[in-house]
């Protein structure tokens, strides 16, 4: 066999080999990377109590709530001058077309007696318009309990970067089932975005009481 034959065999297997390698090495990242992807941004541990939160939503956390200024069904105006003073609960999600996860959480809030205190405000931050929740309320009156602020423009839930949530189905369109807690100086102190999409009223209370 001539030296040239010998030569081709060797880049050929050479090729393959390569080949062969970069299969293997993509695979991996796939399998080891390719679901944080799924959903809109990655997410990462948080709390110690197995909590999850994105990275963005952390870097909020110490810092004063961005401007707001949201109007409930009555036409009262919540922004952030007007809620100094109260231990505030915003729970912002995809809204009416969310049923029923968000539509039971929204509901579980008002039953929550333990959120009844004077400097305690729970507010369910939506986008959807007043005329939909009416339509809602007379289909099933338990509705008019729901503290309902709305965000008609996304601006809040932009500002706030809810847009970006993990939990979101419809990522940078509509917030998902995140909860932000601000204290009574007006600074964001905990942040939960859950992707289950579960009640988390104890884990709420358990952190505006560390704010008393």
């Amino acid at each position: 066999m001539s030296k040239n034959n010998i030569g081709k065999r060797y880049n050929v297997s050479t090729v393959i080999i390569i080949a062969l390698l970069t299969i293997m090495v993509v695979g991996f990242g796939v399998e080891k990377f390719g679901k944080q992807g799924e959903g809109g941004t990655s997410s990462k541990a948080g709390a110690k109590d197995g909590s999850t939160a994105d990275d963005l939503f952390k870097s909020l956390v110490g810092k004063p709530a961005p401007a707001f200024s949201l109007t409930d069904r009555s036409g009262n105006v919540y922004n952030n001058e007007s809620l100094k003073g109260k231990r505030v609960v915003f729970f912002f999600n995809e809204g009416l077309i969310c049923y029923p996860a968000c539509w039971n959480q929204m509901l579980e809030f008002p039953k929550d007696k333990r959120f009844d205190q004077a400097d305690v405000a729970v507010f369910s931050v939506v986008v959807d318009t007043k005329e939909s929740w009416q339509k809602a309320i007379e289909k099933m009156p338990e509705m008019g309990n729901v503290k309902a602020l709305f965000d008609n423009e996304k601006k809040a839930s932009r500002d706030f970067q809810m847009l970006s949530a993990s939990s979101s189905m419809h990522s940078g369109n509509l917030p998902g089932h995140t909860y932000v807690i601000i204290d009574k100086d007006g600074t964001i102190r905990y942040v939960l975005d859950d992707p289950r999409m579960a009640i988390n009223n104890g884990t709420i209370y358990s952190e505006i009481e560390k704010l008393k």
